[in-house]
C-alpha cells in the first residue's frame, strides 16, 4: 500500500529542458505540485481516499448533495429551474401546415422511419387537406428488416474466408438487424417498395414491440451465417469454380432467408407487394370523400415527390473530427444490397443552422439526427445543455468537445426527429427549435420538444436537405461521388 504523502519537487526536475514544453503542460505540472503519486504501483491507496474524504466532509456543498442525492434521481433533483422557465414552446417561424396525429413508435427503434414518414406526410396532408394521416411505418419496417437480414448474410458470404473472431465479422454479427436506420436507407426502401397509408398495413404487436422479434431473427441469422461459412469452406476444399461457388452460396442463402420471411410474416403480417394494387379511401378536413387506387410504388410516385422527392434530398452532418466540405460514407452499412449507400456531406454547424432556418421559412420540415439522451427531459420536452446543474452538486465541469465525445464513444447519433419551427432573435439568429418527436402525446408538450441553439450545436449531428434548397457548393460535393470511407465501427455508422 502506497504512502499518503506526496513529495513536491521543483518543476525543472520533471521537465527535460532540451525538449519544448507546452504552456498547458507547464500549467498542469504546476497545479499538481508533485513528482510521485501516493501509490507507486498505480493502485488506489485507502489513505488517499481517506484524505479525499477528510476534505470533502468539510465542504458544505458536498454535504448538502450527499443529503439530497442519496434519495433522489440526479436528473430530477438537479434540473435547472431557470432552464425550464426559459425553454418555452413558442416559435416565431413555423411551417404553415400542422400535421397530425402525433406519432408513437412505442417500444421499437423505428424513429428514422417515423421521422421520414412525418416529413413526407406533410406534403400529402397539405395537398389533400387532411386533418389526420399517417403513412405505414410498419410497411417500411417489414421490408427494411427483411433486407437487412439478406444484407448480413450476403456480407457473411463475401467475407467467409475471414476468421470468425475477426473484428469485422464480430462487428457485423452485433446488431445485425437493428431497428435503426438512416435517410439513405429510407430512400432505398421507398424506391424499391413504395409507400402505403397506415390502414393498408397497420401496426402489429411486434412492430410496436420489436425486441422479441429481433432476438429471434438475430439468433437464426447468426446460425445461418455459420452454415454459409461452413458451406463456403467445403466448396473451396472441393475446388469448385468461383462462379459456381458464389451461386451455390446464394442459393443456400435464399433457402435460409425463407425461414426469416416466415418469422416476419407471422409476427408483422404479410405486406402488400410493391406492384400489388390497393384501394385507399379517405375523407378530408371538410368531410369530402376521396378514393385512390394503385400500387405502393405508384403511391410513392404520386404523393411522396411533392414538394421534394426523397431521393433528391441528402444528409449534411457536423462531425468536427473530419474535414468539412467532404463526402463521407461508412463501410458495409446499408439495408438493400447494391442500393444507394449511406452518404454524408460534412459541414460546419453554422451552415447547418442556416440551412434549417431556410427550410423552415420555405415550409419544409427537417429530418435530423441527434443524441437525444443528453441533457434532455422527456416529461417537459426540453433539450438544453444547461438543463442539469451538475456543477451545483459536484465539484466538476464537463469539458469534452463534440469531436472528443465522438472519439471516446461518449456520444453518437441515436435518434431521429423532425424540426418544424424555429425562434429567431432580432438579429435573425436561432434561439430555439420546435421538434416533432415520435414518442406519443405524453412526451413533451403534447408530443413536441423545444431544443435550444446550444443543444443543437453540441448534440445535433445530421440534417436532411433537398438539393434545391441546399448550398450549391455542398450539392456539388454530394454529386461528385468522391467519398471518404469510414470504418464500419465509426460513430457515424450508429443508426438512429
Amino acid at each position: 500500500m502506497g504512502s499518503s504523502a506526496s513529495k513536491s519537487l521543483p518543476l525543472p526536475a520533471v521537465v527535460d529542458e532540451k525538449r519544448p514544453v507546452s504552456a498547458d503542460l507547464v500549467s498542469e505540472l504546476s497545479s499538481l505540485h508533485l513528482a510521485t503519486p501516493s501509490s507507486a504501483d498505480g493502485s488506489l491507496s485507502t489513505s488517499t481516499v481517506s484524505a479525499w474524504e477528510a476534505e470533502a466532509s468539510r465542504d458544505a456543498k458536498t454535504n448538502l448533495a450527499r443529503t439530497i442525492l442519496q434519495h433522489s434521481d440526479i436528473t430530477s433533483a438537479l434540473t435547472s429551474r431557470s432552464a425550464r422557465i426559459a425553454d418555452v414552446h413558442i416559435f416565431n417561424h413555423v411551417i404553415d401546415f400542422k400535421t397530425g396525429p402525433v406519432t408513437n413508435q412505442k417500444s421499437s427503434g423505428r424513429c428514422w422511419l417515423f421521422a421520414t414518414t412525418n416529413v413526407i406526410r406533410y406534403g400529402i396532408m397539405k395537398s389533400l387537406k387532411l386533418s389526420e394521416f399517417e403513412l405505414s411505418q410498419s410497411y417500411l419496417f417489414f421490408w427494411d428488416k427483411l433486407n437487412k437480414a439478406n444484407y448480413y448474410l450476403e456480407l457473411s458470404i463475401q467475407h467467409a474466408d475471414l476468421p470468425v473472431d475477426d473484428r469485422l465479422i464480430t462487428h457485423l454479427a452485433g446488431d445485425l438487424v437493428s431497428d435503426g436506420g438512416q435517410w439513405d436507407m429510407a430512400v432505398n426502401l421507398i424506391e424499391h417498395y413504395g409507400l402505403v397509408p397506415q390502414p393498408v398495413f397497420p401496426e402489429s404487436t411486434h412492430s410496436s414491440l420489436s425486441g422479441p422479434l429481433n432476438a429471434l431473427v438475430k439468433t437464426k441469422l447468426r446460425e445461418h451465417a455459420l452454415i454459409l461459412r461452413r458451406l463456403s469452406s467445403s466448396l473451396r476444399g472441393s475446388f469448385v469454380p468461383e462462379d459456381l461457388h458464389l451461386s451455390t452460396l446464394r442459393a443456400k442463402k435464399e433457402n435460409l432467408m425463407k425461414e426469416i420471411y416466415g418469422i416476419m410474416t407471422a409476427t408483422l403480417g404479410i405486406p402488400p407487394n410493391p406492384d400489388e394494387k390497393f384501394v385507399w379511401e379517405y375523407t378530408d378536413a371538410d368531410g369530402k370523400f376521396g378514393r385512390w387506387e394503385g400500387t405502393p410504388l405508384e403511391y410513392a410516385k404520386a404523393f411522396a415527390s411533392k414538394p421534394y422527392a426523397p431521393s433528391d434530398s441528402f444528409s449534411l452532418i457536423n462531425d468536427p473530427r473530419n474535414v468539412y466540405s467532404k463526402l463521407y460514407t461508412v463501410d458495409k452499412l446499408g439495408n438493400i444490397w447494391g442500393a444507394r449507400p449511406v452518404l454524408y456531406v460534412n459541414t460546419d454547424i453554422e451552415t447547418m443552422k442556416n440551412v434549417v432556418i431556410k427550410l423552415i421559412k420555405a415550409n419544409q420540415p427537417v429530418f435530423f439526427g441527434c443524441d437525444v439522451g443528453k441533457f434532455s427531459n422527456k416529461v417537459d420536452g426540453i433539450m438544453d445543455t444547461a438543463l442539469f446543474a451538475y456543477e451545483n452538486a459536484f465539484d466538476i465541469a464537463l469539458g469534452l468537445t463534440k469531436a472528443e465525445r465522438l472519439q471516446v464513444g461518449e456520444s453518437a447519433m441515436t435518434h431521429a426527429m423532425v424540426i418544424s419551427g424555429v425562434h429567431l432573435d432580432e438579429k435573425g439568429r436561432p434561439v430555439r427549435y420546435k421538434v416533432e418527436n415520435s414518442w406519443g402525446e405524453t412526451a413533451g408538450e403534447k408530443g413536441y420538444y423545444v431544443m435550444t441553439d446550444s443543444w443543437f450545436e453540441e448534440f445535433v449531428y445530421q440534417i436532411v436537405v433537398p438539393k434545391a434548397l441546399a448550398p450549391r457548393d455542398l450539392v456539388q460535393v454530394f454529386e461528385s461521388g468522391e467519398k471518404t470511407v469510414l470504418p464500419p465501427w465509426d460513430p457515424m455508422g450508429t443508426l438512429a
